[in-house]
């Protein structure tokens, strides 16, 4: 058999190979799709987890956020509405929302793996999709994958009473060495 008779053969039954696709994994609320959604049961609930920010994160009161809900895989995190988060023009600044959206990502891990004051943001990449009215923020995180050194999680904002998200962020959080 010559060699291109041979490529044709082979492209042919590549072509001709049916791989099956994977069942549909249920999505989660977020508007953005997410290919993979681990369920992890949480190790600190919401009443835990605002302790912990008492006792480690003194700072916590000039960042006026709430965390209102701890489930499998995610959180959503309220930041308070406060006239210090406007930018000119009427908005919720972009730093606000970047310290949401990082503030979700470590409650979330927290949540996932309990107490580990240590963990670190290594990478935030967020989008900013519309502008946020002068009103709460709610985030929801969403751990699109937690290993043993490294967690990267979906977060997705939206202004209180609307259903259009404002931002999309995803965050990369290093876990250390236990």
């Amino acid at each position: 058999m010559e060699r291109g008779a041979r490529e044709q053969e082979s492209e042919g039954a590549r072509e001709k190979k049916d791989y099956p696709l994977s069942p549909a994994l249920p999505l989660s609320h977020s508007p953005f799709p997410i290919p993979y959604l681990p369920t992890i049961m949480p190790k600190m609930n919401v009443e835990e987890l605002e302790a912990f920010y008492a006792a480690h994160f003194q700072q916590r009161d000039r960042f006026r956020f709430k965390v209102e809900e701890v489930t499998d895989g995610s959180v959503r995190v309220r930041l308070l509405y406060h006239e210090l988060y406007l930018r000119p023009g009427g908005t919720i600044s972009g730093p606000a929302l970047m310290a949401l959206a990082d503030s979700a990502m470590y409650s979330l891990l927290l949540a996932m793996i309990g107490p580990v004051p240590l963990a670190v943001t290594t990478n935030l990449n967020i989008n900013f999709l519309r502008k946020p009215v002068p009103v709460d923020v709610i985030a929801k995180a969403e751990m699109l994958k937690l290993g043993r050194r490294l967690a990267v999680g979906s977060v997705t904002m939206f202004s209180d009473g609307d259903d259009e998200p404002v931002a999309h962020a995803t965050v990369t959080y290093s876990i250390p060495p236990q």
